[in-house]
């Protein structure tokens, strides 16, 4: 009795790949490469200041010294051993925080105002606000202070950045506030609450995310600004991007001083950003969707 032998299973040939999909992969592939050669554009500069942070300014200025060098903590201890460094940052944060807070104060209600009211032409005031280039308001700004006496004080810088950061945030809220379905307020209004209160207990937490992103926006720019601190401020109230353009003089460049300077300053921001990016993304995003 012969034992019957079936034959080996031919295995199926793969199924041919459709334009469609080939298409689809092929850019797929060039995403990922252009997403991969932005980032290291935009990276390259902060590898390279947080590398020289920790040389010498000879090594600084050496081409061909690179990533691979033996470090130094000199620089940063001669930063905070002088002390103004780490008084600058506390005016900035003290700045940027209350100039923040009231922007945020003063922004929010009014943005919801014009989203919700229709107000269109105080939107376009808003808008020229915006594009309307704060150096062009330094020598009135000045002469009006001066007469105040209020040159040299945070007060004088808090109310500098609000001129920035209320249209800001304001700009940002207004068609977060227009995306927001009115049935909501309405349906409060009718259970007894006022304008108001139907905007407070309302519309003000379901905006949290585009308030914190506008907030954080603000912040960075209160950071960040050099131009009203280099004319406003005096060496008491003196600010971060100040205090880095110290180490520029006519002769030289502290370039081992100035990266560490750099360097630390960037630490705050680089942190509230990353603490709030599920706020930041969450509010971009609604604010870009809603609007």
């Amino acid at each position: 009795m012969s034992a019957t032998v079936s034959p080996a299973p031919v295995p199926s040939a793969a199924p041919p790949v459709s334009p469609q999909a080939r298409r689809r992969r092929n850019l797929a592939w060039l995403r990922g490469v252009a997403i991969a050669v932005v980032t290291l554009v935009f990276a390259l500069p902060i590898v390279w200041m947080f590398a020289a942070a920790f040389k010498t300014n000879v090594q600084v200025t050496d081409p061909s010294v690179g990533l691979w060098f033996h470090p130094t903590l000199d620089n940063f201890r001669s930063i905070l051993e002088a002390g103004q460094i780490l008084r600058s940052m506390g005016n900035s944060l003290l700045i940027g925080l209350i100039s923040t807070l009231l922007s945020a104060v003063i922004a929010v209600p009014a943005a919801w105002a014009v989203g919700r009211f229709g107000m269109h032409r105080t939107g376009s005031v808003i808008l020229v606000a915006r594009i309307v280039p704060a150096i062009s308001l330094l020598v009135p700004w000045y002469y009006l202070f001066a007469r105040m006496g209020l040159v040299g004080s945070y007060t004088v810088l808090v109310l500098s950045h609000m001129f920035v950061s209320v249209p800001l945030i304001m700009w940002i809220m207004i068609s977060f506030f227009a995306g927001l379905p009115v049935e909501l307020e309405e349906a409060a209004r009718t259970d007894g609450l006022s304008a108001f209160g139907a905007f407070w207990r309302i519309s003000l937490p379901l905006a949290a995310p585009g308030t914190a992103t506008a907030s954080l926006l603000a912040f960075v720019f209160s950071w960040n600004n050099f131009m009203f601190a280099l004319v406003f401020a005096d060496d008491r109230t003196q600010t971060v991007p100040v205090t880095l353009f110290n180490f520029i003089s006519y002769a030289s460049t502290d370039w081992g001083g100035l990266m560490a300077a750099a360097t630390l300053i960037t630490v705050p921001v680089v942190l509230a950003a990353v603490l709030g990016q599920k706020y930041l993304v969450a509010g971009l995003t609604s604010g870009a969707s809603k609007g």
